[in-house]
């Protein structure tokens, strides 16, 4: 219940700040307006100090386990640039970043079920595929 509850509220703030709106991405991409990387760099600001108050106060999940964030090995950068071209094609392609889907959807825009569906056969595809991939 509390992560409905926690979802409802994430998508009502997505909502009130039309982070949904697809004008507001098609502006962002043109660079007409700075208004979504502001955002998106409040959120990798509140990331930022919330896992250095996690390091730095050294907190445990509720079942009293450690909180460990693993380093992450760059290798050369190949995986990362796929990645992101095909994160970016299928932003394109859905008009929404994976986050907001499911608001959009509580907001009525019924076909990014289409989406949501689509990034859940994707997520199946890779879990199939990982062992298989050059990691």
């Amino acid at each position: 219940m509390a992560y409905l509850l926690l979802g409802v509220c994430f998508g009502f703030v997505l909502t009130q700040t039309e982070v949904l709106s697809w004008f507001r991405i098609q502006e962002m991409f043109r660079f007409q307006s700075f208004r979504m990387y502001l955002i998106i760099a409040s959120a990798i600001f509140v990331a930022a100090v919330s896992l250095a108050l996690i390091r730095r106060l050294g907190m445990r999940t509720l079942g009293g386990e450690s909180i460990v964030v693993p380093p992450k090995a760059l290798g050369s950068g190949v995986r990362y640039v796929v990645g992101g071209t095909l994160f970016g094609l299928g932003w394109a392609l859905a008009g929404a970043c994976p986050g907001p889907l499911f608001a959009l959807v509580g907001n009525g825009v019924s076909v990014m079920v289409v989406a949501i569906l689509s990034a859940m056969a994707g997520t199946w595809v890779y879990g199939f595929l990982e062992p298989r991939l050059p990691h």
